[in-house]
C-alpha cells in the first residue's frame, strides 16, 4: 500500500458521515416541541441525510440546479412556509422555521430555493393575490410542479429597492412592463414570476404575475458565483412585457405591501443562518474527535475544547433568537425590526462559526467532502440578501432612537 493510498483511506474515514446531525440542543429546546413540530424537524432531517447530503457537493461544484431534489422536497410535504390551505402542508411558524433550519443544515442552495419558492413567491400570492390567483398557483407550487420567482432587486437598486425604476403602464385591459431586474432566484426557470413595478398612473409599487413564455421577458443566468452555486439567479430584461390586468396582485398596491411579504421572510433568514452554523459546528466536533495530531485526537487539546465551546455558545444564542422569533410569530406579535435584528445577528454569527470550523479542519476544511467550505461560501449570500447587516442595523437603530440615518 502506497502512502497516497493510505492518505486517501484516512481522508475517507475522517469525512465519513460528516454532515449527519448530532445533539446541539444544549438548552433542551426540543422538549417544548409539539408532535407536529417534531415531525417537521425529523422529516426534513431525514430528507437532508437521505437525499441531499449524498449528492449535493456534485451539484454545487457543477453549478447545477438539483431540480429532482426540489421536486422531492415538494413531494415530501415541506413546501408551504406556513401558508394555510390551497394544497400547502399545514405547519405553524415554528415548524416552518425548523424546516428552513434543517434544510440549510444540508445545503444553502436548496434552502434558498425554498426561501424563494415558498417564502417570497408563494407568500406574495398568498398574502396579496386574488382567490383565483391563489387557487391557480399555490397548489402546484406547494408540490414544486410549478416554480416561482420574486423579482424586486434591480441592477441599480438593491438596499434601496423602494426606489425601483421598473415601470408598469396601463394599456386597456393590460399592463405593459419595462425595466431590469437582477439577482432573481429561479428567474430563468420559473413558471410564474412576481414582478414589482412602479405604476406610471399613481407612482405606487405594485406586483404583477408574469407567466412563463410571456413575450418580452428575457432572463439570463448569472454565472461565476462563488456562493449558492446550485441555485440559479438571473438578470432579467422586461421589454414591453404585456400582462393581463387580472395578473396584478390586488393586495399589492404600494411598497408597504411588498415590505409586508419581506417582513415574513426575513425571519426565515435567521433560521437559515442557524442551519449553516449548526452544520459547521457539528462537522468541527465530529472531525476533532477523529483527527489525531501529536499522538492524540484534537478534542483532547484544551485550545480545541475552548474553540468548540465558543462555537456552541454562538449556535445556542442563535437558537434562542429563532425560538423567540417563532413564539412571537405564533402569538401574532412579530415586528419587522425584530426579524431584522434576528437576521443581522444570526448571519453575522454564522459567519464566525463557519470561519472557526473551517480553520479547525485545517487543510481538509477546503474540501467539499467535509462540507464546511460550501456552507462557509453560502452564508455570504444569506448575510447579504433580504437586507444586509448594515441596512438591518439602520432600521433597528431608527426604531430604538427615533432618528433615521438613511432616507
Amino acid at each position: 500500500m502506497t502512502a497516497g493510498t493510505r492518505r486517501e483511506r484516512t481522508d475517507v474515514t475522517l469525512a465519513e458521515d460528516i454532515g449527519k446531525a448530532l445533539s446541539t440542543d444544549y438548552f433542551q429546546l426540543r422538549e417544548d416541541l409539539s408532535p407536529e413540530q417534531m415531525d417537521h424537524l425529523l422529516r426534513t432531517r431525514t430528507f437532508v441525510e437521505d437525499e441531499v447530503l449524498p449528492v449535493i457537493n456534485g451539484y454545487w461544484e457543477r453549478a447545477e440546479f438539483p431540480r429532482e431534489l426540489a421536486e422531492k422536497l415538494g413531494a415530501a410535504g415541506l413546501v408551504g412556509d406556513g401558508i394555510e390551505g390551497y394544497g400547502c402542508p399545514p405547519m405553524d411558524a415554528l415548524s416552518a422555521g425548523l424546516v428552513h433550519m434543517e434544510l440549510n443544515r444540508g445545503d444553502g442552495s436548496l434552502g434558498t430555493f425554498l426561501g424563494v419558492q415558498a417564502g417570497l413567491a408563494m407568500k406574495s400570492i398568498a398574502m396579496l393575490g386574488s382567490e383565483e390567483q391563489k387557487q391557480r398557483w399555490l397548489p402546484p407550487m406547494a408540490r414544486c410542479e410549478a416554480l416561482g420567482a420574486f423579482a424586486l432587486t434591480e441592477p441599480d437598486h438593491g438596499s434601496d429597492s423602494i426606489a425601483l425604476e421598473t415601470s408598469a403602464r396601463r394599456d386597456g385591459e393590460s399592463y405593459v412592463l419595462n425595466g431590469s431586474k437582477k439577482w432573481i432566484g429561479n428567474g430563468t426557470i420559473a413558471d410564474v414570476v412576481v414582478v414589482w413595478a412602479r405604476d406610471t398612473d399613481d407612482g405606487q409599487v405594485k406586483g404583477f404575475l408574469v407567466e412563463k413564455g410571456t413575450q418580452g421577458y428575457r432572463a439570463r443566468r448569472i454565472e461565476g458565483k462563488g456562493s449558492l452555486r446550485a441555485v440559479w439567479q438571473a438578470e432579467i430584461e422586461l421589454e414591453d412585457v404585456r400582462v393581463p390586468a387580472e395578473n396584478m396582485l390586488p393586495g399589492g398596491r404600494s411598497f408597504k405591501d411588498t415590505g409586508a411579504v419581506l417582513a415574513t421572510t426575513r425571519g426565515s433568514c435567521a433560521w437559515m443562518a442557524l442551519g449553516h452554523a449548526v452544520a459547521g459546528y457539528e462537522a468541527a466536533l465530529t472531525y476533532a474527535g477523529r483527527r489525531k495530531q501529536f499522538g492524540k485526537p484534537l478534542v483532547e487539546f484544551q485550545l480545541i475544547q475552548e474553540r468548540l465551546v465558543g462555537m456552541l455558545a454562538k449556535v445556542t444564542s442563535m437558537q434562542l433568537y429563532c425560538r423567540r422569533l417563532a413564539d412571537l410569530a405564533l402569538a401574532g406579535r412579530i415586528e419587522p425590526t425584530l426579524a431584522g435584528l434576528a437576521k443581522a445577528h444570526n448571519t453575522s454569527t454564522a459567519r464566525a462559526v463557519l470561519a472557526e470550523a473551517r480553520d479547525l479542519l485545517g487543510g481538509n476544511g477546503i474540501l467539499l467532502d467535509f462540507h464546511v467550505i460550501r456552507h462557509m461560501a453560502d452564508i455570504e449570500s444569506i448575510h447579504t440578501f433580504e437586507g444586509t447587516e448594515t441596512i438591518q442595523t439602520l432600521i433597528v437603530g431608527r426604531d430604538i432612537t427615533g432618528a433615521s440615518a438613511f432616507a
